[in-house]
């Protein structure tokens, strides 16, 4: 894959690059033309065998950060166009992208912005970065349906993909959690380096671009690489064993990348994003006894294991039967979203964990920050999520509270910008 990540040099004390250093090191066209060409040693390994503070390439066939190996944070943003200027648009995207070369790649997001633009200037990169290492940073970005209106001239270039979501059973949405003109997904291993790109790009974009809604993510709650072990959600559960996996190209051209003669040329070669903002019934889900919980997820809770079946990695078997029924109760979470309850239907999982303090009421406000990526979410998402809405036993402990889909573009060529493809179409 193009966006593998690759090592970097070390700092002086050993513990990974300095952003600072680099620039000095191997000079910003060295970094910006090629990150994967910076070599070096970066601090121990994750459990992708990938050094946790290296780089990874920004520019490729593909954006990272949908098949890259799921870092552990994340910060998610979703911002509103406040312009009706289709060239104020593209300056911005232009000044986006040459920021996320920069910082994806270990550097302030303009050369030497934290400190070198005078006294009596606002810096141009907030600084709080300085001396971080790159922590495997990637940069998403994706365009909402909302952009496709009169504004751009964009309505001709809509996907017929590219519809938002329906208001699916028992969803309890905040208009103020949901939608967006564009997104940006930045994840990385350390949150203040995921923080300090969505601020850098955020405070670029006034007069341009405001948030409209944002999210930190801390855990991820699936793996995206086979050499990756799989995590736990909130709820204490493996989260995410069948995902589909970078190793797997097969199956990501079948699910995941857009094809070229799928509808729209300029998106051949991305992807969609689907975000969901699922509240997790803490206090409720943590009074229920240990075999209710595992029937409305359909897994064992310590090994992960499907029902009936003895490891986690073991096929799940929706037939087999014992004293009380199948197994894997009819409506197990697992079951009804499973590939062979739902004829093959499989989307590649990219979620994280969230608390966002308490509801006023004593409540945590935690749960899955849900990201999903697919080639065509009116066939994969919104079929699955209906089966879900309708029989999940596991809607008793969730309410769905934001929701938002995005056309996420094929990655960049060399000197090309970030919605390029759209905008030059």
């Amino acid at each position: 894959m193009t966006d593998r990540p690759t090592n970097t040099p070390g700092r002086d004390t050993g513990s990974g690059i300095s952003r600072r250093r680099l620039f000095g090191a191997v000079g910003a066209g060295a970094v910006i033309a090629g990150a994967g060409a910076v070599a070096g040693r970066a601090t121990g390994p994750d459990d992708t065998g990938v050094a946790a503070h290296g780089v990874v390439d920004f520019r490729g066939e593909h954006q990272a950060g949908i098949v890259t190996p799921a870092q552990d944070r994340m910060h998610f943003v979703a911002f509103d166009i406040t312009t009706t200027d289709r060239a104020q648009v593209v300056a911005m995207l232009k000044t986006w992208t040459e920021m996320a070369a920069r910082m994806t790649a270990g550097l302030e997001a303009t050369e030497d912005g934290a400190t070198g633009d005078g006294a009596y200037q606002a810096p141009s990169d907030t600084g709080e970065a300085l001396d971080l290492d790159p922590s495997q940073l990637t940069l998403t970005i994706g365009f909402g349906p909302s952009l496709f209106d009169d504004r751009f001239g964009l309505a001709p270039l809509k996907p017929a993909a590219l519809q938002d979501l329906p208001h699916f059973p028992a969803d309890n949405l905040d208009p103020t959690r949901s939608g967006g003109d564009i997104a940006i997904q930045a994840c990385a291993n350390d949150p203040q380096v995921a923080v300090h790109a969505i601020r850098n790009l955020a405070r670029v974009a006034f007069g341009t671009a405001s948030v409209r809604w944002s999210q930190l993510g801390f855990g991820r709650t699936s793996s995206t690489s086979t050499a990756q072990a799989t995590p736990r959600n909130l709820f204490g559960f493996k989260d995410g064993t069948n995902n589909l996996k970078a190793e797997d190209p097969d199956a990501l051209s079948e699910s995941v990348w857009v094809a070229g003669d799928d509808d729209q040329a300029w998106m051949a070669g991305g992807s969609y994003l689907v975000a969901r903002r699922i509240r997790m019934l803490i206090e409720q889900w943590d009074r229920a006894v240990l075999k209710e919980q595992e029937a409305v997820i359909g897994r064992d809770k310590r090994e992960g294991a499907p029902l009936g079946q003895t490891t986690e990695f073991d096929e799940l078997d929706l037939e087999s039967k014992g004293p009380d029924g199948p197994f894997v109760p009819v409506t197990a979470h697992v079951r009804l979203a499973s590939a062979q309850h739902l004829g093959g239907i499989r989307i590649l999982r990219r979620g994280y964990n969230f608390t966002d303090g308490s509801d006023g009421f004593g409540h945590l406000d935690a749960g899955l920050f849900f990201i999903a990526f697919c080639r065509n979410p009116l066939d994969q998402f919104v079929p699955m999520q209906l089966e879900l809405a309708r029989s999940d036993a596991l809607n008793e402990y969730i309410q769905h509270v934001g929701s938002a889909v995005f056309a996420c573009p094929p990655g960049l060529r060399d000197g090309e910008y970030w919605g390029q493809s759209l905008f030059e179409a």
